[in-house]
């Protein structure tokens, strides 16, 4: 079964490729910030618990040892009893020496094979519980990575929009300063040619 933690990041995922894309862009998607700001919210408060989840499966190593330990005591006990058991038949004193001997080194090549195999499954579970852990992380340092790609991108496309307009609404208003300067020099000149004529008149 999954854990909410992936369940999160399924999600994140899914929501990601659902997005619309950014018109007359590449890569670029449109994104619900109060939606992905949710989803993000509930895995910054889900991560620690995925995490504590995991340092307790590695703290199972301890107990995982100290079980093993126990089993190859009690193999080693039970090789006691059955050399004592032997030499305390005085006819075949020998034979229960040599076998006592056997019996203990059985028992105790038994006891480091349980030992050298526990350690191994709990170093196993250790380094996967590790490597699950930081692959989480990986993923969500990413989505976080994207994000702020995407808001970046938003955020200059947004600056880009705004310098045309003003670049536009001030090449407009040079237009109107000068049409107006125009006008301004035929008004003048009509005035000089009405008084020209008004001056011959007089003379007349």
């Amino acid at each position: 079964m999954n854990s909410r933690l992936e369940q999160i990041l399924a999600e994140i995922e899914e929501y990601i490729d659902s997005c619309k894309a950014q018109p007359l862009s590449k890569g670029k998607i449109i994104v619900d910030k109060e939606e992905i700001t949710e989803l993000l919210t509930e895995l910054r408060l889900k991560t620690p618990d995925e995490i504590k989840r995991y340092q307790k499966i590695i703290a199972n190593r301890d107990a995982i040892l100290a079980d093993a330990q126990a089993r190859a005591d009690e193999i080693l006990a039970q090789a006691q009893i059955q050399t004592n058991e032997l030499v305390s038949e005085h006819q075949i004193m020998q034979q229960a020496y040599a076998q006592a001997n056997e019996v203990v080194s059985i028992a105790t090549n038994q006891a480091q094979e349980i030992l050298d195999k526990a350690t191994e499954d709990a170093n196993a579970i250790r380094t996967a519980s590790i490597e699950y852990t930081d692959n989480l992380l990986g993923n969500l340092e990413n989505i976080v990575v994207h994000t702020l790609d995407t808001s970046k991108a938003k955020y200059d496309s947004l600056l880009s929009s705004l310098q045309e307009c003003y670049d536009i609404v001030k090449a407009n208003r040079g237009e109107l300063t000068g049409a107006e300067d125009t006008e301004s020099e035929e008004e003048a000149s009509d005035d000089s040619a009405e008084e020209s004529k008004s001056d011959d008149i007089n003379l007349i």
